[in-house]
């Protein structure tokens, strides 16, 4: 061979490894599409802080005994893997990502934390490739399709309904309004007005306009199975649903409720009364009302297999229960064991 083509030939060889290794690399950094009908987690979870996520077959969480630092574990609460070295809230995921706020002033310890680094971030399921996609505070977020929209709080321009893309390629305002996104479903997302009434309004991502669609005094709408469930303002935080289908209003319960959760064959929620407080449960038509824990209840999130809530007074503990069957109430002890051996 023609010892001038030689190194020709060798270069040649070099440039096509490097464009194939480009390009290679390009595919696995793009984030992929999701479909519109996809959503990050359920609105009654991020309704009570976005603290515990079922993706997959399995829950990551924000675990309060280190830190709020996320965890990632099986349904039945094995193989815990601590997966941030940060304080998490408004955990969402879908595909191989997962989407959440992230706080070190919240979690963490030494010299590293002294400097509070805080904002939406993007990583891959195990945590890694961890990516801040606004340096901004976040106060509830749902990924709808290929954006994140979330209620982004800062000390200049306080509380705004923004829009960003899961790629960081778009960060975008959609209103000054305070929009609560986490209740949505097929690319909807159903929220309650905030400034000139509390009225049920859906939001189109579509198109990124909203329309009222009840009337009323409503806080804190949950979608699931056809019904917005919400507390109602005008009969002291008391719950109710509204059919989707055929807009009619149902009352589930008189008792006044501080915060509650929707899954599987329940709502749990906790009954505010003077002397009397406790975290129930109802079946969702309101029917066969339980307690399932005397005192005062907060954080109440849901899985396939339990529901997980803390002591209003107690920050650090996680109780929990099976969601379904007998009620059954005990310290998260497996989450506490973990921080020991991480």
């Amino acid at each position: 061979m023609n010892s001038n083509i030689k190194p020709l030939l060798l270069t040649g060889i070099i440039v096509i490894i490097l464009f194939t290794t480009l390009i290679i690399s390009n595919i696995q950094s793009k984030i992929p599409s999701n479909d519109i009908s996809v959503t990050g987690n359920t609105a009654g979870n991020l309704n009570n802080g976005g603290l515990f996520l079922e993706l997959d077959g399995k829950v990551y969480f924000s675990n309060s005994y280190d830190n709020g630092c996320m965890y990632s574990m099986n349904t039945d609460e094995t193989s815990l893997t601590k997966i941030t070295s940060s304080s998490t809230s408004s955990i969402n995921g879908a595909g191989n990502y997962l989407y959440y706020f992230m706080d070190s002033g919240n979690g963490g310890k030494g010299m590293g934390y002294m400097v509070r680094t805080f904002g939406v971030y993007r990583s891959k399921l195990d945590g890694s490739d961890s990516t801040c996609l606004v340096k901004d505070g976040c106060i509830t977020m749902q990924l709808v399709g290929d954006y994140l929209y979330y209620q982004r709080y800062n000390n200049k321009d306080f509380t705004k309904f923004h829009k960003i893309k899961t790629d960081k390629s778009e960060d975008i305002l959609v209103s000054d309004s305070i929009i609560n996104p986490a209740a949505c479903h097929n690319g909807i997302i159903y929220h309650n007005g905030t400034e000139t009434d509390h009225y049920l309004y859906a939001f189109d991502t579509r198109t990124d306009s909203s329309t009222a669609i009840m009337e009323g005094n409503i806080w804190y709408p949950v979608y699931y199975q056809g019904y917005i469930y919400y507390m109602d303002l005008s009969s002291d935080y008391s719950l109710c649903r509204y059919s989707l289908s055929d807009s009619t209003v149902e009352m589930l319960t008189t008792d006044r409720v501080d915060a509650f959760n929707v899954g599987g064959s329940y709502i749990y929620y906790q009954k505010n009364e003077k002397d009397n407080n406790a975290l129930m449960r109802m079946k969702l038509d309101g029917s066969n009302p339980e307690v399932v824990a005397e005192g005062v209840y907060t954080d109440i999130h849901m899985t396939s297999n339990y529901v997980y809530f803390k002591d209003f007074f107690d920050e650090i503990t996680i109780y929990h229960t099976p969601c379904e069957g007998m009620i059954h109430v005990t310290p998260f002890t497996a989450a506490r064991d973990a921080v020991l051996t991480q």
